[in-house]
């Protein structure tokens, strides 16, 4: 984990101000010297007709090293949104203004104002602790931990399609003709289709004190909200508020899955996601819609790169069908960041996460070609370490794969059969992590035998909702290890990079599973990646 090497701080009492730094996954906080009393964290209550500060989070800036974003949602139009942030001295620090953007639901019509502070000028691989609020509003406070520069130690943690816990009276059930089964009783539901491990995986993450994590599609569902008559904007709010318990210590940085897509919300029905988030680029002069879509960063030595595959992927499954928005920009684009990434002698990972993954052995889902397609090649090429999807709805992780059969499915080749170890500068590991909190849980329907499901064509035409999919079935030569069991559950990954005599770095990966409020955790995979340094001698 990240142990910054300096605290900038302001607290009421060192024991408040030594929880807050802790909460921010640093391992060394805990005992250091803590300033005095400060204005930061005092509280005074909002005035009656102004919103308070709903759903705190944090995004890395293009330089996670110095840069994080601190943003915030209301209801209305507020005045002054700004940020403090800590100083050496105890005093309040710096203020950064935040900039607020808006956009106007397409069903509802209800105008969403959303808040961002951009923090610049920051130190590496150190804790802060902020507040952030508007005129007449209660400040809310949080810490970050700031990226550390260079070949270091850090954990990271990663899954996709959560979904939110809070119940609302549902609109319909399951049709307008239809009463509610006990009678004249309202019949409250989630708003899409989350669970109580939609919430319960955030107290889990917070056990790992990760110092960012990744979500790999599929947030709030959204548009599968609107898609039954529900409120879009309401099940946004719900995610944002529950997830603020941790995404007001550290960055959740996501990938926009199918479930993000919402007709009337722009041309590509992705104004609600890119109004919610400040993401590190790259911005588009020639197309300013894609912005946010597709980003990369860089923590230690490792470059992460977040994907769009609606853009590519066959398969109809959301509000809209987008394959083939960008015309090709995005894959332009990978491929000079890849070529970026893996010429560079401080760069030694490449982690890729995006939505619709490239292996899968669900017998309902699966594969889509169209991912192989216009990933696969890029990946091979350029040896990208690990790709972390969502999508399907349960744990599985491929052997380390380079180069596909001479089929009409594109099967990746493993390069290796070990399943403790898989050394990815000889192919990539594959992971499908979707259970975040999902009610639509899958661990049940896979595939025994190494068989799965590839889709490579879609009707030309919606039936329905959606265009109906055609499947090749496939061997599985890839498949390495399911998890048949558990419903939820996430993944960390501890980066060792090792020394330069060795000439190796490693990552050490567990998948848990979680049990109630208290995100209780159990182990339920572990193993080891590991390939040569960048700038280990040939």
């Amino acid at each position: 984990m990240s142990i910054p090497r300096r605290s900038l701080l302001t607290g009421s009492t060192a024991g408040a101000a030594a929880a807050v730094v802790g909460g921010a996954g640093s391992a060394g906080a805990v005992g250091r010297p803590v300033a005095a009393a400060s204005p930061l964290v005092q509280r005074t209550p909002s005035r009656i007709g102004v919103p308070g500060v709903a759903g705190l989070h944090l995004q890395f800036g293009a330089d996670p090293a110095t840069e994080m974003t601190v943003s915030w949602i209301s209801p209305q139009s507020v005045r002054r949104p700004r940020v403090h942030l800590g100083s050496p001295d105890g005093g309040a620090g710096r203020t950064i203004d935040a900039e607020t953007r808006t956009y106007r639901d397409g069903l509802s019509q209800r105008e969403v104002y959303v808040h961002h502070a951009r923090v610049t000028g920051l130190r590496p691989d150190t804790t802060y602790l902020y507040s952030a609020g508007h005129d007449g509003a209660a400040q809310e406070t949080g810490s970050f931990t700031t990226a550390p520069r260079g070949r270091t130690a850090f954990t990271f943690t990663s899954f996709g399609d959560q979904g939110t816990p809070n119940l609302r009276r549902s609109l319909k059930w399951p049709t307008k003709d239809t009463p509610p089964p006990l009678g004249p009783f309202p019949l409250y539901t989630s708003t899409q289709g989350g669970t109580e491990a939609s919430a319960d995986i955030v107290a889990a993450v917070e056990r790992v004190a990760p110092l960012f994590n990744l979500v790999n599609g599929d947030l709030c569902y959204a548009g599968v909200a609107g898609a039954i008559g529900e409120d879009r904007v309401a099940t946004w709010a719900d995610w944002f508020i529950s997830n603020s318990r941790s995404a007001r210590l550290r960055p959740w940085m996501p990938c926009v899955g199918n479930g993000e897509t919402e007709k009337g919300n722009g041309p590509l029905g992705l104004t609600g996601y890119q109004t919610y988030f400040t993401l590190p680029g790259p911005t588009s002069a020639a197309d300013p819609g894609t912005d946010g879509l597709w980003y990369a960063f860089t923590v230690g030595a490792v470059r992460f790169i977040s994907l769009a595959n609606d853009d590519v992927a066959i398969a109809d499954t959301g509000d809209l069908y987008l394959r083939g928005y960008s015309g090709g920009a995005q894959r332009r684009w990978l491929e000079r960041e890849l070529k970026a990434a893996r010429g560079s002698s401080g760069i030694d990972w490449i982690v890729v996460f995006m939505h619709h993954p490239m292996v899968s052995s669900h017998r309902g889902g699966g594969s889509d070609l169209g991912v192989r397609e216009a990933w696969g090649p890029l990946f091979d090429a350029y040896g990208v370490d690990l790709v972390l999807c969502g999508h399907e709805h349960y744990y599985e992780r491929s052997l380390p794969v380079r180069g596909t059969l001479p089929n009409d499915a594109r099967t990746p080749v493993p390069v290796s059969t070990r399943t403790d170890v898989a050394d990815t500068g000889q192919g990539t590991v594959h992971m499908i992590i979707g259970g975040g909190g999902n009610f639509a849980t899958t661990q049940d329907d896979l595939f025994e035998e190494p068989r799965a499901r590839v889709v490579v064509d879609v009707s030309k035409q919606p039936e329905g909702r959606h265009r109906t999919p055609v499947y090749l079935t496939e061997d599985a030569p890839w498949r390495a290890v399911q998890d048949r069991v558990h419903s939820h559950g996430f993944a960390a990954f501890d980066v060792d990079p090792g020394t330069r005599g060795t000439g190796r770095t490693r990552m050490h990966v567990t998948y848990y599973t979680f049990d109630g409020p208290y995100g209780e955790l159990t182990p339920v995979d572990t193993f080891t990646l590991e390939r040569p340094r960048a700038d280990a001698p040939h």
